[in-house]
């Protein structure tokens, strides 16, 4: 929905399954319009779409993308952003760190990206501006073992930014695409991410000559950065000040605990073996290690300091705290909508991500509708308290949350 200082607010649509398009379609229609009359009677609806390879690959046909259009039009819904980050498969099957791949340093990442593009400007709404999120460049890992990735990173990234620029210029189009920094990849701090787009602009000074960062900037999730213990309005102040741009913010929660007797026994419930729930130890604002999977980290038997907290990606549910011994990370994406009402107008494209529906454990787990209505109403509260939303939409937010 457009919200106050062109603002545009959605939730994710990688919650739902759907890896073919019939199946991304069917998605739409029994949940996001349910939602959708709840949250936005009366008013125009975005959607933040998923659109993995092969669902963009069989809406690209004319008859399918003309289909989407008119439904597009006649429940008054709209397009600004997709989230390009899963290739293939995300649901019911095994993902963990093959989210990641194919990475940025392949042809096919390159290729899918460039379609996901092609595809925006064809549906959405006339003269907005249109953004996709997408991996972190790459998992640590796997540039580790294949350190020429990073040139073919680099080459592929100058590629999709040069398209861009062409797409935006036929168009009139604003076009962006935002890496998103995630623990254990190739960027995953603010610090991070700096010093790749520094080195990446070093690679080839035509970047800054032919400002292909207007195009490639950085998607911003709330729980990726909290998991680093990271302050939200430094590392925002730190991407900004680099002159890197604000693709997308993801609004997202992490979930959080101490690591004793009691908060090892309970995270046993949030094991599952789908998505890759990297664990990062920290003191304070201090980190003192990392474990790539949440079964590594319980396996570890190395003592806990005193003070120590475990900070786990695991996205929880925006609307509730998750009950004791565990915490969120709430105070971050907070912290990251304080920064934003101080600084309007610096990222205009807001998505909520809590694609972990079907693996929270089931004391967690409200019928998805009934979650993402309540997950509108914390946000739509949030941002009129911060003057991001019509005070209007703070009562409707209220009521949602009854």
């Amino acid at each position: 929905m457009k919200l106050n200082h062109g603002l545009h607010l959605a939730y994710c649509t990688n919650v739902h399954r759907g890896e073919n398009w019939a199946e991304t379609f069917t998605a739409l229609e029994r949940h996001v319009l349910p939602v959708r009359r709840r949250v936005a009677p009366g008013r125009a609806c975005a959607i933040g779409l998923r659109l993995g390879q092969r669902a963009a690959s069989e809406l690209a046909q004319p008859a399918a993308l003309l289909a989407f259009q008119l439904w597009l039009e006649k429940h008054d819904c709209y397009i600004f952003t997709i989230n390009g980050f899963p290739y293939g498969s995300f649901h019911g099957t095994r993902v963990k760190e093959q989210v990641y791949a194919p990475d940025w340093s392949t042809p096919e990442r390159l290729a899918y990206t460039r379609q996901l593009f092609e595809l925006l400007v064809q549906i959405a709404p006339p003269g907005e501006a249109c953004s996709v999120s997408t991996v972190p460049a790459s998992f640590k890992a796997f540039v580790a073992a294949e350190p020429a990735r990073r040139a073919a990173i680099f080459a592929n990234l100058t590629a999709c930014g040069r398209h861009l620029a062409e797409l935006a210029e036929k168009t009139g189009r604003d076009l962006h695409l935002g890496l998103e920094p995630e623990p254990l990849c190739l960027i995953e701090t603010s610090e991070e991410t700096v010093a790749f787009f520094n080195a990446w602009r070093a690679s080839d000074h035509a970047i800054d000559r032919d400002s292909l960062l207007c195009h490639i900037g950085v998607n911003y999730d709330c729980c990726h950065l909290a998991v680093e213990f990271e302050s939200a309005p430094v590392a925002l102040d730190r991407i900004t000040a680099a002159g890197l741009r604000l693709s997308k913010l993801h609004l997202s929660s992490a979930l959080r605990v101490r690591p004793d007797a009691a908060g090892r026994a309970a995270l046993a419930a949030f094991v599952e073996p789908v998505y890759l729930h990297q664990v990062v130890v920290g003191h304070g604002h201090e980190v003192r290690r990392r474990f790539v999977d949440l079964p590594e980290a319980l396996a570890d038997g190395a003592p806990n300091a005193a003070g120590d907290e475990w900070r786990i990606h695991f996205h929880v549910p925006l609307h509730a705290a998750p009950g004791a011994p565990f915490a969120d990370t709430r105070d971050h994406l907070v912290g990251a909508l304080d920064w934003l009402a101080n600084h309007p107008g610096a990222c205009t494209h807001l998505e909520m991500e809590t694609y972990t529906w079907e693996v929270l454990p089931p004391a967690m787990r409200l019928p998805i509708e009934d979650q993402l209505v309540r997950e509108y109403g914390w946000t739509l509260e949030a941002l009129a308290q911060r003057g991001l939303a019509d005070p209007a939409l703070a009562a409707c937010a209220r009521e949602l949350t009854v």
